[in-house]
């Protein structure tokens, strides 16, 4: 899939690319921008239903403090920038489908199949999925999948769905103290409850949690949920169980932050190097131990590796170089900047 002016899918039926990029995360997405600069067609697949990766689906709202010339930027503004700076490459996108098999055909390129029965023909791949396929850890109380989507959420889409809920928050790390933090004004009431009065988030987040506890703006609960009420998916309460004893909290909204479930999924059957569920790559070119295919992002592993967004920019501009290599084997590539290249500058359309 494509995506028009407008920003809607549009399917040209496109079965060869120079480059396949799985995973349209932020790292993803700026691999498209640097094969663009060398001339790589790409098609990017991802398993979710929209560009961004973790970044869009966990914490579209939540500030991102690292990125370079940017001191603030939420999940969804990044992804959004991205996506308008890969626009002049064509990039085609193919969302809600994941890549299930990978074969090399005798004259060097790829077969890509995914689970929706789709077969891309590539010269390249590029895995930038992140940890891999990830599923939150659902809490373990009868009948919760009942709720799951209405009133129980495993991340924050709009801040504005919950403006006026009763709010519980149930979580000791980071996700659960900083939505703590940010619902606190819009909520009617938000309840934070966990395990034990010991938090894993950081210092600065738990002084601030605890000083709207001491101004009686949210509540402070230590013990754990065994039950919810509620019907036809609409949270009314759950109940707590404490120190004290059983207390039933009203809630119509719940935010379980249990963490993660990572799997690598597919990835791990197509015959890679990998490092405790990671891929090996080189730090040259981040290939992996097949030639053609490369690792950026979250996913792969190197001494020293650091799991932050501008590592993976890096990679990603050192792997479009080696990719054109393959791509264009006759074609050398003449190293250029594109604050001084006219022929760059022409293809990012700047006047």
């Amino acid at each position: 899939m494509a995506l028009d002016d407008a920003g809607q899918n549009v399917t040209t039926g496109a079965t060869e690319f120079d480059a396949v990029v799985i995973g349209a995360g932020p790292v993803g997405l700026f691999a498209v921008f640097e094969l663009g600069l060398v001339d790589v067609k790409t098609c990017v697949i991802d398993i979710l239903g929209k560009p961004g990766g973790q970044c869009s689906e966990l914490y579209p709202e939540k500030p991102i403090y690292d990125i370079p010339a940017l001191p603030s930027v939420t999940g969804q503004e990044l992804t959004d920038r991205l996506m308008e700076q890969i626009k002049p490459f064509g990039a085609e996108f193919v969302f809600g489908e994941r890549v299930d098999e990978l074969q090399r055909r005798e004259d060097g390129r790829f077969d890509l199949k995914t689970d929706a029965g789709r077969t891309i023909v590539t010269k390249v791949v590029v895995i930038a999925a992140g940890g891999g396929s990830f599923t939150p850890k659902r809490p373990p109380l009868d009948g919760i999948e009942a709720y799951e989507g209405a009133s129980v959420f495993y991340a924050v889409r709009r801040m504005e769905d919950l403006r006026g809920k009763d709010v519980l928050i149930v979580g000791g790390g980071d996700s659960a103290l900083d939505w703590t933090l940010n619902l606190a004004p819009i909520a009617n009431s938000l309840t934070l409850l966990h395990r034990r009065d010991e938090f894993r988030g950081a210092p600065h987040s738990v002084e601030k949690m605890r000083a709207l506890v001491a101004e009686g703006k949210i509540r402070l609960l230590i013990g754990q949920m065994t039950k919810v009420h509620g019907d036809n998916g609409v949270l009314e309460a759950v109940t707590v169980k404490t120190a004290d004893g059983e207390e039933r909290v009203v809630a119509n909204a719940m935010l379980p932050f249990f963490g993660l479930t990572m799997k690598l999924g597919p990835v791990a059957t197509w015959g890679l190097n990998l490092n405790e569920n990671l891929i090996l790559v080189d730090t040259e070119k981040f290939e992996t131990s097949e030639k053609g295919i490369f690792a950026i992002g979250d996913i792969n592993w190197y001494p020293g590796k650091l799991k932050l967004i501008l590592s993976g920019f890096h990679e990603a501009a050192l792997m479009a170089q080696q990719a054109h290599k393959y791509v264009h084997p006759n074609k050398k590539l003449l190293f250029q900047y594109t604050t001084s290249s006219s022929s760059l500058q022409k293809k990012l359309g700047v006047k």
